[in-house]
């Protein structure tokens, strides 16, 4: 029996009505339960209709609603999918995995098959087809099953940034920007530590210089016309009181740096004047005009007066100039602070080459360099092709710089910008259009810093990212704004890169050939006619740089010999600007 729930899933009135349809046997009413002796009230029909059509409804509302919202969310998705599928479709035929085809703006990507995942039967179809079906027919011809693996995906991402790389003369004052923009720090220092800082304030005179008046000459102070009498055994040295005034017709044996009596009025020097002993007279051979070889009290500058701006470097005649003019400390911005990070598992820091092994060639040459950019440089560290070892130096750096050497590209132990995405790092240069050195980056470690400059791990091609990058940053970090470049004429023709910009090492010669560099101890560049281009200017060539006195800045195309360029000096080349301890 079934009773009045039975399986029909009726009402227990619909099975005695016959109106709602015949019981589950054999067309006969079921019999009444004896349960209770009250017979229950039989419902409306129309009551039960318009009931099961509201509650229909309903359900169709919600199903609506819900399918809008899913429909909005996948369009969104969708669109941002569609975007890096392009962006990923243009880099992959950078590198000729496959032709490029846009595929237009309306253009959605196959998203991958889920647990929401629906299968649409044909329209001819007269029953759904089966999941695991619409499963497999999704995995059959979804395009997504060819997509790039993971170190395809790498080598795209570093094809975006080859062919979106910043031009070089942005890069340069991108670099130069970030360094201005970090706070200022100053501190007094005693002149006899100032050396190699900047100045963080103008340098202004404490007193007259000179402070009194002062004989230029070795000789005799005389007042009014000659011949003078004098006293041999009377003299006025340096460093001594005021002497007396000079009478008219007077004259005394006077040093350079003595000061001068009062009313003298010219000093003669000793090989322009006879002093005839048995007279007693002093006779000038030559004439004599009022005020010679006197330097007069306040004739450099008088006391207030601005010797030098803030920013200048403070070089060995900044410091000569700052004790003449009465300081005993110079307020100054301290030199930049830079660690040195050495990548790659392949170097050896001694002995020859072997076994795939090479020497560390950046390690030796990045400190000093830096030096003689005028920063502060702590001893290189070496971390191999650690990327947990990076991070963990990047966040724990104190200085206002690191330096990177190597792991900036898209190779397999390249881990340099995946750790920098790690940790949050703003990347302010990624790629530079200059060759060599265009995977070079710069980048921000947090809003108070550090900076981070990537460079290739090729030697030349760090060389160029010291260059562009790090000695703009270091200029503005210090304080101190970056080397004007001056250009100068290319005796040969010197080929170009299609679309970047080349740094080439040259040397600069003058007109007889004769070069002139600091090595062959010539004369310096202030008669320079032209440079000439050296050989072995490959990216992991050093040979040609060792050589040179600057690198030409070649525009894309090449240039025709007698073709002026722009030259970027060396740090200890003879026309750059003095810094201390080039190679200390």
């Amino acid at each position: 029996m079934t009773g009045r729930s039975g399986s029909t899933g009726r009402p227990a009135a619909a099975a005695k009505n016959p109106a709602m349809g015949q019981g589950p046997d054999d067309g006969k009413s079921a019999p009444e339960s004896p349960v209770s002796s009250e017979p229950s009230e039989p419902l409306d029909p129309a009551d039960v209709k318009a009931r099961r059509a509201a509650d229909a409804k309903a359900k169709a509302a919600a199903e609506a609603k819900a399918r809008s919202a899913a429909e909005a969310k996948a369009r969104s998705a969708a669109k941002a999918a569609a975007d890096e599928e392009r962006a990923i479709a243009q880099a992959l035929a950078l590198v000729g995995r496959q032709p490029y085809r846009d595929p237009g703006p309306g253009f959605e990507p196959v998203k991958e098959p889920g647990p929401s995942a629906t299968a649409t039967a044909p329209a001819t179809a007269t029953a759904p087809t089966p999941a695991s079906s619409s499963r497999s027919t999704d995995r059959a011809t979804d395009p997504a099953a060819d997509r790039p693996s993971p170190d395809e995906r790498h080598t795209a991402a570093h094809e975006r940034r080859r062919t979106h790389a910043t031009p070089w003369r942005e890069a340069r004052a991108v670099a130069a920007r970030a360094g201005r923009r970090v706070p200022a720090r100053t501190g007094r220092l005693p002149l006899d530590r100032a050396l190699g800082h900047v100045l963080a304030e103008p340098l202004a005179a404490l007193t007259d210089l000179p402070s009194f008046d002062t004989s230029a000459m070795d000789g005799w102070a005389v007042a009014g016309p000659g011949p003078w009498n004098f006293r041999e055994n009377e003299g006025v040295l340096a460093g001594h009181a005021a002497p007396t005034p000079l009478p008219d017709g007077d004259a005394v044996r006077i040093a350079t740096g003595a000061r001068v009596p009062a009313d003298a009025t010219a000093v003669i020097r000793s090989e322009h004047a006879h002093a005839d002993e048995a007279t007693g007279l002093l006779y000038a051979q030559r004439q004599v005009n009022p005020g010679q070889d006197i330097r007069p009290r306040g004739q450099e500058c008088p006391s207030g007066e601005q010797l030098l701006p803030t920013g200048t470097l403070v070089t060995p005649a900044v410091l000569g100039l700052a004790a003449a003019a009465g300081y005993d400390e110079l307020l100054t911005r301290p030199r930049p602070r830079v660690d040195v990070l050495v990548l790659g598992d392949e170097l050896l820091t001694a002995g020859l080459p072997h076994d795939g092994l090479i020497r560390d060639a950046l390690g030796p040459m990045i400190g000093p360099w830096l030096r003689a950019l005028g920063a502060e440089v702590s001893a290189p560290r070496r971390l191999g092709d650690d990327a947990e070892a990076l991070r963990k130096a990047l966040v724990d750096s104190a200085a206002d710089l690191v330096i990177t050497t190597g792991g900036t590209a898209a190779g397999p132990v390249d881990h340099v910008h995946p750790v920098l995405a790690g940790i949050g790092a703003e990347l302010l240069v990624d790629g530079v259009a200059v060759r060599p050195g265009h995977p070079m980056l710069l980048a921000r470690l947090g809003a108070a810093g550090p900076y981070l400059v990537g460079l290739p791990g090729n030697p030349l091609a760090a060389v160029s990212g010291l260059l562009t990058l790090a000695e703009p940053l270091l200029s503005g970090l210090a304080g101190r704004a970056s080397r004007d470049l001056y250009r100068v004429a290319v005796r040969d023709e010197v080929h170009g890169h299609p679309h970047d910009t080349r740094l080439v090492p040259v040397v600069h010669r003058t007109a007889g050939t004769r070069v002139f560099t600091h090595r062959a101890g010539a004369a310096t560049g202030g008669g320079a006619d032209h440079v000439v281009p050296l050989h072995y200017n490959g990216p992991a060539m050093l040979r040609g740089i060792a050589a040179a006195d600057g690198l030409a800045v070649v525009e894309p195309g090449g240039v025709r010999s007698g073709t002026e360029v722009e030259i970027l000096d060396l740090p200890w080349s003879p026309a750059t600007p003095w810094t201390e301890g080039c190679f200390t």
